[in-house]
Parts: structure tokens; C-alpha cells; sequence
């Protein structure tokens, strides 16, 4: 079989491509199925974390890891909103707005 050689794609083509697949993979499966096992690993972090010598019941190991999980993606906002806060805010024209048509 020969192989064709292709053009190098430019990243931005790369990522269209990529896109490209991700829908139509979407498309023909259920999401849910397919990102399972990703967020099962996920979730199960947080229980290690809440319970590492596994002497918790299931319930209290689990409501935990549930705080745990909250605490992690509230610390992930504050990130973003820090980040946001440092970036230069946007030029205002004297009535408030940023000046830009709409």
C-alpha cells in the first residue's frame, strides 16, 4: 500500500479537523457513554482523597468527596476570576459603555 504524503496542516486547520470528528462522533454516540469511564476516575480522586484507608462507610465517603468536588471547581472559579481581574479591562467611553458599536 503506497502512503499518499499530505501537505502539513496549519494548527488552526488541525483543530478543524478535530472538530470536525468530535461532532460527528457526538453525532452517532451518546455522550454520556462515551466520557463514563473518564468521569467515574474522576469522581473516584475525590473519594480516595476524602477516604484513602477506605474505613468509611459508602454514604459518608461519597458525601465527602461530593465537598471535596465542590471545593475543587469553586477553587477553579476563583482562579478565573483572578485571571479576569488582572487582565486590562477594556477602554469605557464616558457613559459606562466600552465604546464599541453594537
Amino acid at each position: 500500500m503506497l502512503k499518499r504524503k499530505r501537505d502539513p496542516m496549519s494548527p488552526a486547520e488541525r483543530s478543524l479537523r478535530a472538530r470536525i470528528a468530535a461532532h460527528a462522533m457526538h453525532a452517532r454516540n451518546d455522550p454520556a457513554e462515551i466520557t463514563a469511564n473518564a468521569r467515574a476516575t474522576f469522581l473516584a480522586k475525590f473519594e480516595q482523597e476524602a477516604d484513602p484507608d477506605g474505613v468509611l462507610p459508602l454514604e459518608e465517603r461519597r458525601r465527602r468527596a461530593e465537598h471535596l468536588r465542590s471545593a475543587y471547581f469553586a477553587r477553579l472559579a476563583l482562579a478565573s476570576a483572578k485571571a479576569r481581574r488582572t487582565r486590562k479591562p477594556p477602554e469605557q467611553a464616558g457613559d459606562g459603555t466600552t465604546g464599541r458599536p453594537t
